[in-house]
Parts: C-alpha cells; structure tokens; sequence
C-alpha cells in the first residue's frame, strides 16, 4: 500500500517536472483531521497549470494506482485543488498562493525533501 508521503512526493515531482514553482510537501500527521500531506505549487499561466494538474494526475494514478477523489477550481484555474483524501495537491498562481499562504498556516509542520 503505498503511503500519503508517497503520494505526495510523486505528486510533488510531477509537479517539478512540468516548471512547477516552490513546489513545498508539508506532511500534517496527526495535526490536521482532513488530511496528512499537502503539496503545494506555484504555476505561471493556465497552460503551464494544466500540465502541472495533468502530471500529477498521470503520475499519481500510474506510480501509486491512486486516481483523485476531486478536481476543484479547474474552470478558474487560479487556485487548483487535487484531493486524494490523505493528501491535497493546490496548484496556485502566484497572487492566490501569496493570498492563502498555506506554508504559513502548516509553518510548524515539517517538510518533506524532495
């Protein structure tokens, strides 16, 4: 079976393979009821976004044999949210990720290396 920080960090590399920017895994265990592991990626345009939400979706289902349970934001591209139950992918532009600051939120959770 494999694990939310799996997840995430496949999630996370696809990420960084499309351009990503400050592409950050922060494992919440045991510090948040919604979920263990958040990814968290900055994209520059829609297109460079649907890339980014493509790659992790292909990358994810193939290396883990885990689909989403949900794809939001996907019509606004602005902020794009990937649940997977134990860990939400957010695919930001950068105005939304400096609105939300959510490494801000989780700074007392550690980081996974990527």
């Amino acid at each position: 079976m494999t694990t939310p920080q799996e997840i995430a960090r496949t999630a996370a590399e696809a990420a960084d393979s499309k351009k990503a920017q400050d592409v950050a895994v922060i494992d919440v265990t045991g510090k948040s009821d919604v979920c263990d592991c958040i990814v968290v990626a900055t994209v520059a345009n829609n297109p460079q976004a649907h890339a980014v939400m493509d790659a992790v979706e292909e990358a994810v289902r193939t290396g883990c044999g885990v689909k989403p349970l949900s794809v939001e934001g996907r019509d606004g591209m602005s902020w794009v949210l990937i649940d997977y139950g134990p860990v939400v992918v957010h695919v930001f532009k950068p105005e939304q990720r400096a609105f939300y600051r959510i490494e801000k939120l989780w700074a007392d959770a550690p980081r996974i290396e990527l």
